[in-house]
């Protein structure tokens, strides 16, 4: 049916953020013209080689297509080409760049919502879950064809062919170093052992997620993992008697939640984490000042220019050119910023060609402000 039909293929995926652990595909939506719209249960079908050969050389069409591409590829779906609609809205510079705010404003429909967050894990799906789903792909190809059309009209397809390819060759994300570090409520730490005590209790919770596949705050929320740190309860009774802990499903797992915090109680101070994370890249913003004026100097006058290039072709700051590759450059610049090396740096940061054509100029001038 689908490899029958024409055109390019709208893609979506349910996963089942928030209560499982790992970002399977739960539900796959596909829609092709001429084909209609198909609902796809990948944990009940096994191998999709035979569909795979049928998808897999089309153009794909995606709304953040970096949130589902993953997922799909673990399922041995990989697209010869993509088109992201949410990207292609940024790039057309356009203020709301959600699906249903995209729908109804190009195309006049209103999308309903309300199930985006659901368990979709759950067998059998609801009726009304698998028809919000199916909507998530009906318009997918306008969608696209609209804004394609805008993105020809200023000028911006090859720019967007640029980033369509960055995002489908990019692979799955590169795991955080210390991921322990953004739990929620990290700002109550103010000693190096209660900061072991909470990477001990998170390494803790996430081999139990792992194991049961659930979703980690459902294991132990954050808050749970903060307040155990702070009090350091001495023995099981003192721990149980901890907000969350004293709940029944906790119990079970006591002893693997009293174990954590024992670890890190018993550290040499040798072997506690510093209160600073080691990013490997520039210091805080808030730091540059003290440490280095000139690398601010930098920054201000990279800011500055970069915001009025990305004025003037409608484009998001951070699409013109990662902030993150901004800062890394002002604050460790080549020895020599002109034009041509400033572009080098840019492409061993990321940047794509369009991107240095526009910035390369302009930052090696920045570049080589002095503070004031």
């Amino acid at each position: 049916m689908l490899g029958g039909a024409t055109g390019p293929l709208a893609v979506d995926t349910e996963r089942a953020s928030g209560y499982r652990y790992w970002q399977r595909a739960y539900l796959v939506q596909l829609r092709r013209e001429g084909a209609g719209t198909v609902l796809l249960d990948p944990i009940g079908l096994g191998d999709l080689s035979d569909l795979a050969a049928v998808l897999n050389p089309l153009e794909w069409v995606l709304h953040a297509a970096s949130q589902d591409l993953p997922c799909l590829a673990e399922l041995g779906l990989r697209p010869a080409a993509v088109f992201d609609t949410e990207l292609a809205a940024r790039l057309a510079g356009l203020e709301r760049v959600g699906l249903a705010a995209l729908v109804e404003e190009l195309l006049g429909y209103h999308l309903q919502k309300g199930h985006g967050a659901a368990d979709w894990s759950r067998r059998p799906l609801p009726a009304e879950w698998l028809t919000y789903a199916a909507l998530d792909v009906e318009l997918l190809l306008p969608l696209r064809a609209a804004l394609a059309a805008e993105l020809d009209t200023q000028g911006k397809s090859g720019w967007a062919a640029e980033e369509f390819e960055t995002v489908r060759t990019a692979g799955p994300p590169v795991p955080r170093a210390d991921p322990w570090r953004r739990t929620s409520g990290m700002h109550r730490i103010h000693k190096p052992r209660e900061l072991a005590a909470v990477r001990e209790l998170w390494y803790a919770r996430d081999r139990l997620a792992r194991q049961r596949d659930i979703a980690p705050g459902r294991v132990l929320p954050d808050a749970a993992i903060i307040d155990a740190a702070l009090a350091d309860p001495p023995d099981e009774a003192a721990l149980l008697s901890r907000p969350v802990f004293g709940g029944r499903s906790q119990h079970r797992y006591v002893k693997t939640w009293l174990a954590a915090i024992q670890t890190a109680r018993a550290l040499p101070d040798s072997e506690l984490p510093s209160l600073r994370a080691h990013s490997g890249g520039p210091p805080p913003l808030n730091r540059w000042p003290d440490r280095d004026p000139a690398a601010t100097a930098r920054l201000t006058a990279a800011r500055a220019t970069l915001s009025e290039i990305a004025g003037h072709h409608r484009l998001p700051m951070q699409n013109l050119l990662a902030p993150e590759l901004v800062r890394r450059l002002c604050w460790e610049p080549p020895d020599r910023p002109d034009a041509a090396t400033v572009q080098r740096e840019l492409v061993a940061g990321g940047a794509r060609r369009w991107q240095c054509d526009l910035t390369a100029h302009a930052l090696a001038t920045a570049l080589t402000a002095a503070p004031t």
